[in-house]
């Protein structure tokens, strides 16, 4: 599953075409898009020509929350994102692309070919609504059609006031949540698989946060703490050696994002934000539930489809100590998604080349 999602992703590289012209680059002093022109009545975005979504914040009876498409796997369709706010500032888009009922995750794979272009993403994905588009936002995207034989693509596109998140459209957002749906054949998605991560490594953290310490679920990437802000809200979970104090007898274990300076017993630098980081005041970390699962490895082998993970259920402890090679770990990540993880080898101690490593079998 993990090989073919990497496989449909990659052919969903695409030009992102805007139809505003570039101004300069991203920054909160200047402008990437032109103001865009107002549709008047002879460009009626509900003209079935181009699938559109709107949301007025200033009229919301005017609001077109879903359209559909269809399309020929190997092309692209166009899809029409007209944004218009009064009083909420829009500071960031988020985008995401689900294929085949798989999960939605992060779509960002536009063919930035111009320097200026380039500067318009944030580190996290997110594109940058910056000078005039911040109240008024006239997009339209060339939508990837994957390799499919049925189902559908859904498309889903949000404003936020600040950093967003892309697995939670609720924080922070300024206008949406609006989607656009394509469909292949008879748009019948199959039974939804499990997504897997085989070989995951994880090493013992450093106080300044110089160790691939934590691991994200959404994108299966594993992350030094010291990266930055933009990629908190990517981090699920953390491994830590137990080395003395509150720690001490923990051994090889996982803790929560949220609670991993508490568990751990040390503050691991850039894992709080800083006082002068953008949203600071409200930001927030990722929630993680472990427990230790009455399956094998051998069972945990046989997990192939999402409804086979449906009975695990919330343990409401954040951190899991004294874990060993063959333990099945079952865990509810802050997003409600249910999954195992299978510990395949550890090399103990607290040292900043002493690891973890494992396999993880989660719902899309």
């Amino acid at each position: 599953m993990k090989n073919y999602l990497k496989s449909t992703m990659k052919t969903a590289l695409v030009a992102l075409s805007l139809t505003l012209f570039i101004a300069s680059c991203s920054s909160d002093d200047g402008n990437i898009f032109e103001t865009p022109d107002v549709p008047d009545q002879g460009d009626d975005p509900t003209t079935p020509t181009v699938a559109t979504i709107v949301f007025n914040e200033g009229d919301i009876s005017s609001n077109i929350t879903t359209a559909s498409s269809s399309g020929e796997v190997g092309t692209t369709v166009p899809g029409r994102v007209i944004f218009t706010s009064t009083d909420i500032t829009q500071r960031r888009m988020y985008i995401t692309q689900n294929i085949s009922g798989q999960g939605d995750m992060p779509f960002n794979s536009f063919d930035l070919t111009s320097a200026d272009l380039t500067k318009a993403l944030k580190a996290d994905g997110s594109i940058d609504l910056d000078g005039a588009t911040k109240k008024e936002i006239d997009f339209t995207f060339e939508l990837p059609v994957p390799n499919i034989d049925n189902g559908s693509i859904v498309y889903s596109f949000w404003t936020t006031k600040g950093k967003g998140d892309f697995r939670d459209a609720s924080k922070r957002l300024a206008l949406g949540v609006g989607t656009i749906t394509v469909t292949i054949g008879t748009g019948t998605n199959p039974a939804a698989s499990v997504r897997e991560f085989a070989g995951v490594k994880l090493f013992a953290p450093d106080v300044n946060g110089n160790t691939e310490t934590f691991f994200s679920l959404l994108n299966e990437t594993v992350y030094k703490i010291n990266v930055g802000p933009e990629f908190r809200a990517f981090w699920d979970f953390g491994y830590y050696y137990g080395a003395s104090g509150v720690s001490a007898d923990d051994n090889a274990s996982f803790a929560s994002t949220a609670q991993y300076d508490a568990s751990f017993g040390f503050p691991v630098q850039g894992l709080e934000p800083g006082a002068d980081e953008e949203d600071a005041a409200t930001e927030t970390l990722n929630e993680a539930f472990f427990g230790v699962s009455t399956m094998d490895a051998a069972m945990f082998d046989g997990v192939t489809l999402s409804g086979d993970l449906d009975n695990i259920s919330s343990s409401g402890a954040q951190k899991i100590t004294n874990l060993a090679v063959g333990n099945v770990i079952e865990f509810v990540d802050n997003y409600g998604k249910k999954g195992l993880i299978k510990i395949t080898a550890i090399q103990p101690g607290f040292g900043n080349t002493d690891f973890i490593e494992f396999d993880v079998k989660i719902q899309p």
